[in-house]
């Protein structure tokens, strides 16, 4: 890859926003001497060597090369350009809140470095839709994600806002930047809100607003007031209220040209709610300590409430609700983030008495509070949950057609440093959230390569990989009932358990000679704690454990997932 741009933070701050479709962040850039890197730059470098991701190693984690097949729904655009040389795997998260939503308490700037001190490339700010964030508040944060923009070069910084979807649970909603990235999430989130249009119940009418919010998003990247929106659902079992027909709903609401929702939180945040007292708060994993309301889909099982590993429920489950989705044959991505609010062990508070957020649409900025805070929830972003893009470059365009194209591997804990997946047959293969196209009859092998941890974690110790299991289902095409929520045919057909540390791992499985569409998935883990799956013995032998409400410390209990490939023969 070429180069050719400014580093530091005190000149050439802009070469993330141009159309330069060659440069590289300061700390991948190996031309570029330790020396003339800041601090933060210098903090990921570090991070990058020791997982192995520098100079050739950069593009390990996956590549869709020449060879490879687009999927059949996907735009040819979103295929790989350059040839052998792969994606630049970016990591990020894309839910996060600041002292602009009423419960938050951290300045964007704090956010935005502490993600990039942690290793993040890209971040969303997602502060609450709500009245106050309606009438002035997105205004009033843009200067703040401006400037963090240009403060922290190697950061991508995306404004969105965390949308309460009319008749069901909350979704991340955001923009490539631009100058009409406030106007337009201005104007959905106050004709679309759920809180601002007092639209929450499950009512047929709520969830046709729901709808309109996400064709009113594709019309405006048609008509190009903005470059491209998205949409991702958060903490989807959490409630219950985010029924099978209401995402299926979302994911068929705009076009495969501008598909706007693309996908769901596979792993919530708020993952240190889980620390046992009195060194934790002492709940719920993910604060996912709920039980059915009026609202919520009458045939979701108590244990749908729960996370499992620290995974939502739909994605958790072997033959669950994502195998369904995917059972389609339609793109649906998991992701996994941090929902950063107030930060375990932190010791910040809210600064001062005159915090009216109603009035001023904000909090005041946090001061030091004199002890540490261990009642708190929350990881910041990077700390612990991650979710990896495969970009074409590195650009605000590239991570979201990284993410449309579900070319996405989330981790918990830093539990491995890259993945790299490929399915082929013949003279064909393909990667995360793509298709091979094969005639029936092709001998298809899935290949994968684990890169091992290259180093300790935020809590101080290198993860191990137990286990890793390859999921296959079958493709079945649209189901007749939308509340849908199981997959007869999705299973382990695989598992492989590592016997090293260090370095990386070779995977392979043979599909056999391919005569049916079909998908797989992959998921692996420490080992700490794994249980039956709720489909039984013969589906998921060795799945994640129900979550312990009170004690359920997540560091203790590490996982990653992948997004899947298709194979479809004709």
């Amino acid at each position: 890859m070429g180069h050719g741009h400014a580093h530091g933070h005190a000149h050439g701050h802009h070469h993330h926003h141009a159309a330069d479709a060659t440069a590289l962040p300061a700390a991948f850039d190996t031309s570029v001497p330790d020396e003339e890197l800041t601090e933060d730059q210098r903090s990921r470098r570090s991070l990058l060597r020791r997982a192995g991701l520098l100079g050739a190693g950069l593009a390990a984690g996956s590549v869709l090369g020449q060879g490879a097949a687009a999927p059949a729904y996907a735009s040819p655009s979103r295929r790989a350009s350059g040839g052998p040389g792969g994606f630049l795997w970016l990591s990020g998260d894309h839910h996060i809140h600041t002292q602009y939503s009423d419960d938050g308490k951290y300045r964007v700037g704090d956010q935005v470095r502490q993600g990039a001190r942690h290793g993040l490339d890209w971040l969303v700010i997602t502060d609450h839709g709500n009245e106050t964030h309606a009438r002035i508040g997105v205004e009033k944060v843009n200067p703040d994600i401006k400037e963090a923009r240009d403060t922290y070069d190697d950061t991508l910084v995306f404004q969105g806002l965390e949308w309460n979807i009319p008749g069901a649970e909350h979704a991340t909603v955001f923009v490539h930047p631009g100058k009409n990235e406030v106007a337009v999430l201005k104007e959905f989130e106050t004709s679309y809100d759920g809180r601002v249009k007092n639209a929450n119940d499950s009512t047929p009418t709520n969830e046709a607003l729901a709808v309109a919010g996400l064709q009113f998003l594709s019309e405006q990247v048609q008509r190009r007031k903005v470059k491209d929106a998205l949409m991702l659902a958060n903490h989807p079992a959490r409630r219950g209220i985010d029924s099978p027909h209401e995402i299926r709903g979302w994911r068929d609401a705009t076009p495969e040209s501008h598909r706007i929702a693309v996908g769901f939180e596979g792993a919530p945040g708020h993952q240190a709610s889980g620390i046992p007292t009195p060194l934790g708060v002492g709940r719920a994993r993910g604060i996912y300590d709920n039980n059915p309301s009026a609202n919520s889909f009458a045939g979701y099982p108590l244990e749908s409430y729960r996370t499992w590993g620290g995974f939502d429920w739909m994605t958790a489950t072997v033959g669950g609700l994502w195998d369904s989705l995917l059972a389609e044959g339609k793109p649906w991505w998991i992701t996994a983030n941090s929902d950063s609010h107030q930060v375990y062990a932190d010791t910040t508070v809210r600064g001062g008495p005159d915090s009216d957020f109603t009035v001023n649409g904000k909090h005041t900025d946090p001061v030091y509070g004199g002890k540490v805070d261990l009642a708190q929830s929350d990881y910041w972003p990077g700390q612990y949950s991650r979710t990896h893009v495969g970009a074409e470059n590195f650009s605000y365009a590239a991570v979201m057609d990284g993410i449309r194209a579900g070319r996405i591997w989330v981790d918990h804990g830093r539990l491995i440093s890259g993945l790299d997946v490929r399915l082929a047959g013949g003279s064909r293969w393909a990667t995360l959230g793509g298709a091979l196209h094969v005639k029936k009859g092709t001998k298809v092998t899935l290949t994968v390569d684990v890169s091992l941890a290259g180093g300790p974690n935020w809590a101080g110790f290198v993860p191990k990989v137990a286990r890793v299991d390859v999921i296959q289902g079958d493709v079945t095409g649209a189901v007749s009932d939308r509340d849908t929520f199981t997959a007869p045919t999705a299973r382990v057909v695989q598992s492989y358990e590592v016997g090293k540390s260090t370095g990386t791992v070779r995977l392979t499985y043979s599909l056999g000679t391919v005569d049916r569409p079909l998908y797989v998935r992959l998921r692996g883990s420490d080992g700490n704690r794994s249980a039956t799956g709720l489909m039984g013995a013969a589906v998921d032998p060795n799945g994640p454990a129900l979550d312990v409400v009170g004690d359920a410390d997540p560091w203790r209990d590490l996982w990653f997932y992948s997004n899947p490939v298709w194979v479809l023969p004709t």
